[in-house]
Parts: structure tokens; C-alpha cells; sequence
């Protein structure tokens, strides 16, 4: 990974990480966030996934809107570091440990390598 990049994914990182607590603390059933991306197409490319713990936690969440939440949320602390998303809820993603288990045998590699 050349210098330039891994300052951008430190920077992802710590903003993303500095988001997943805020969550944790005000979020009910939400567990941990993840994020990929090819840094030679940055920022388009960044996907974080948000995720739950069961189907029914995020249901709830997507019920009382506070997907849209997570989703500023994350814009606002990428932006502390310098990071614009054009378009933020086409980056962010919700998923669930119940899912995972259920489909992936609780392998979120395999997951992760499958889903966009």
C-alpha cells in the first residue's frame, strides 16, 4: 500500500471508528460497521456496512428512520477528516450477524467477498 493511500484509509478508519461509537452508545442492536474500497477510485468506491445484530433490530431501525441516522452520521465524521461522499446513503449499507449466520455460516469473509 503506497504512503498516500494508507494516510486515506487511516483517515477513513478514524473516522469511521469515531461513528461506530457514537452508534453503539445511541443505536439498539447495532454491533460494529466495516468498509471497503478501491483507493484508485476514492471516494466512489467506499461502502461501509452497519452492522446488527438481529433482522428484527434493524427493521426497527429502518422503521423509526434512524438509517438516515448512520448515514449522516458517517457523511459528517468522514467530512471531519476531509472526505466528501456526493451521494451519501449510495455508500452506506445495513447487514446483520443473524443474516450472515444464516446464509454464510457466520463467515463474513465469505460475506464480505460476496456481497456489494
Amino acid at each position: 500500500m503506497k504512503k498516500t493511500i494508507k494516510k486515506l484509509d487511516s483517515q477513513v478508519v478514524k473516522a469511521l471508528t469515531i461513528a461506530c461509537e457514537i452508534a453503539k452508545q445511541k443505536v439498539k442492536g447495532f454491533e460494529w460497521l466495516t468498509h471497503t474500497a478501491d483507493y484508485s477510485n476514492f471516494p466512489g468506491s467506499l461502502l461501509v456496512r452497519c452492522v446488527f445484530d438481529t433482522q428484527a433490530s434493524l427493521a426497527e431501525v429502518k422503521s423509526d428512520a434512524q438509517d438516515e441516522l448512520f448515514v449522516k452520521l458517517i457523511h459528517a465524521e468522514l467530512l471531519r477528516v476531509g472526505i466528501l461522499l456526493k451521494s451519501p446513503k449510495r455508500h452506506v449499507v445495513f447487514d446483520t450477524e443473524e443474516a450472515c449466520t444464516r446464509d454464510n455460516n457466520g463467515s463474513w469473509k465469505q460475506r464480505l467477498g460476496n456481497l456489494h
